[in-house]
């Protein structure tokens, strides 16, 4: 399986448009050793061929041009090598490249009847998008099965997906309690060499089933959304805290980086990191600290294979 890291920010991306903070200020002016970095989004497949996208970013468009395999054959007017996409869920950073594809064929979007829902009526972006190619929906199975290809051919990859801790999007607040099927982790697993993918670019808390769960796999992808948990508030971009955003820390002693470090896997590698967070530094003691664990800072580019 051909991994590769599209898009590894969190909403907003790194530097955010409209922030300023020491981060973004000190990437933009050159003074701070850090990578820029689009949202959150990843692209797999067993052939380098047929390709499936983890999540669809808004910066798709940007992400797909920066990665030859996703454009149109040489000699092709029209058309792309992607084949399906896999919401974890109905969050605007991980959804709203649907609309950017539209002038595509119809793709078929594997979610949860919850993810769907509120993309639905939420959004309304199934109406819209049938206004253009539209979208086949197709609901995640509730066991281990073949990851299909638009025309429902085999892909050489399996899938199976458990819930995992997390909340409804911002747009549903107070019409959506948090419930089974918002928030959702992936696994892939490549049928001829074995490898297996565990995505989890969202996770409000790590129960011992969701550790369980995270010990089977070769390479996880995990949020790193914020190192600390009122770290909007002391960096000046905000108040609301980490928890009430969905996500787990990095940092602290009940934080992601101190319940992943002793876990058997191969590759522990941090994704969908939000611009505030000084792991982002690559001269940072958070960067020192996650790196001497045995974990990486995720980064646009970053490709392996499994």
């Amino acid at each position: 399986m051909q991994v590769r890291l599209l898009g590894t920010a969190a909403g907003g991306g790194f530097p955010q448009w409209n922030c300023n903070c020491s981060n973004c200020r000190g990437l933009r002016s050159g003074r701070l050793r850090a990578q820029p970095r689009t949202q959150s989004c990843v692209a797999i497949s067993a052939d380098s061929r047929r390709w499936f996208l983890l999540n669809a970013s808004p910066d798709i468009r940007f992400q797909i041009e920066s990665f030859p395999p996703l454009l149109p054959s040489p000699n092709s007017v029209r058309g792309t090598s992607l084949e399906a996409v896999l919401l974890t869920n109905a969050d605007l950073d991980h959804s709203l490249g649907l609309l950017i594809l539209r002038e595509g064929s119809r793709l078929p979007v594997y979610v949860t009847p919850t993810v769907r829902r509120a993309l639905t009526e939420g959004l309304r972006l199934a109406q819209v998008l049938e206004c253009y190619s539209g979208v086949d929906w197709r609901e995640i199975a509730a066991e281990p099965s073949p990851l299909l290809c638009a025309d429902h051919s085999p892909s050489g990859l399996h899938y199976d997906a458990f819930p995992v801790a997390g909340k409804p999007p911002r747009y549903l607040a107070g019409r959506n309690s948090p419930g089974l099927g918002d928030v959702m982790a992936y696994r892939i697993v490549d049928e001829r060499t074995g490898g297996r993918l565990l995505f989890m670019p969202d996770v409000a808390a790590l129960d011992n089933n969701t550790l369980s769960q995270m010990r089977d796999c070769e390479a996880l992808l995990l949020d790193g959304t914020f190192w600390s948990e009122n770290e909007m508030e002391t960096m000046g971009a905000g108040t609301i805290p980490a928890a009430q955003m969905g996500h787990l820390p990095v940092g602290g002693a009940e934080g992601s980086l101190a319940r992943i470090s002793s876990l058997p896997i191969r590759r522990k590698i941090y994704v969908h990191i939000n611009n505030t967070n000084p792991m982002l530094l690559e001269d940072s003691a958070e960067r020192a600290a996650v790196e001497s664990a045995g974990v990486e800072i995720g980064w646009d580019g970053l490709e392996f294979t499994l």
